[in-house]
């Protein structure tokens, strides 16, 4: 782990059994200010290292957990499904076993529309929230997209390989640097017994994505029940996230605060400076 962080784990339970979810304690525990930070589809709580770093340089404690069968935390039980309703679980306990009633959120694409499901609920934990790339209209498309590679067993005989492919397959994050791609391939990439490299996920998390019954996604009526003061980040080249959409939540609901990041499409990954920067001033501003 790095420097300044604990790596902790809180026992969850799920249908027919109980996983482990694993997550990245930064900063202060004795704050006034907590940041919990959940990550996208298929990446993990270690995509926040760089920023839990920075912010909590500045006096913020930042957890950012592993969501179940990602990454470093547990796998559910056979027949059990991967869905929001047990993440707020899940992050339930993790928020109980710390002892934390309210937390500032950073949720990037599907830890997005965790927050925004567990804040159109009464007594909800959350203070205020960044959502990422992410909002109540996600078109059938983009989906549609994401399906194409989610689920993918991938099989490299070296890491160098694994490297090429996380480019083709998350280009849409406009990382720029070598160094930048290689680190999110460090992150991606899990090495297996017989050396080679695989995905650092369970397969089933794409079984929603599977089939043709993939429609759009609407959640206006959920998003008018939000009151908690709200920022979107929104890659410029999204597909995911499209103008339109993200104009429309800032003149509904919360009426969110819009923050365009040039040079990404779905979805800004928050691991360089200028990125950072942003999510740094929104932590440290009282709404």
């Amino acid at each position: 782990m790095p420097a300044g962080c604990q790596e902790k784990s809180v026992t969850c339970p799920h249908q027919g059994g109980f996983h482990e979810m694993v997550y990245s304690d930064w900063g202060d525990p004795t704050g006034d200010r907590t940041i919990l930070c959940v990550h996208g589809l298929t990446r993990s709580g270690r995509d926040f290292d760089r920023l839990a770093e920075v912010l909590a340089e500045k006096g913020c404690r930042v957890l950012a957990p592993d969501i179940a069968g990602r990454g470093r935390s547990g796998y559910l039980g056979p027949g059990v499904t991967y869905e929001i309703p047990q993440y707020i679980a899940d992050l339930s306990c993790l928020l109980a076993m710390e002892g934390i009633d309210k937390v500032d959120w950073i949720g990037t694409s599907m830890g997005g529309l965790i927050a925004m499901a567990w804040t159109s609920q009464p007594a909800h934990p959350v203070r205020r929230m960044l959502l990422n790339d992410v909002g109540p209209f996600v078109p059938k498309s983009a989906l549609q997209r994401i399906g194409e590679y989610v689920g993918i067993q991938w099989r490299f005989e070296s890491f160098e390989k694994g490297i090429e492919h996380i480019k083709k397959a998350y280009e849409p994050f406009g990382l720029k640097t070598e160094e930048d791609w290689r680190y999110l391939a460090e992150l991606s990439l899990a090495k297996r017994d017989d050396g080679t490299w695989t995905n650092a996920y369970d397969l089933r998390i794409s079984e929603p994505f599977k089939g043709n019954d993939i429609e759009d996604v609407v959640l206006w009526e959920l998003w008018d029940q939000i009151s908690v003061p709200t920022t979107v980040f929104r890659g410029a080249e999204s597909d995911l996230l499209s103008a339109d959409t993200a104009y429309r939540m800032t003149v509904s609901g919360p009426q969110a605060t819009l923050v365009e990041i040039e040079g990404c499409g779905h979805a800004p990954t928050i691991m360089v400076p200028d990125q950072i920067d942003a999510a740094v001033d929104w932590a440290l501003r009282e709404d």
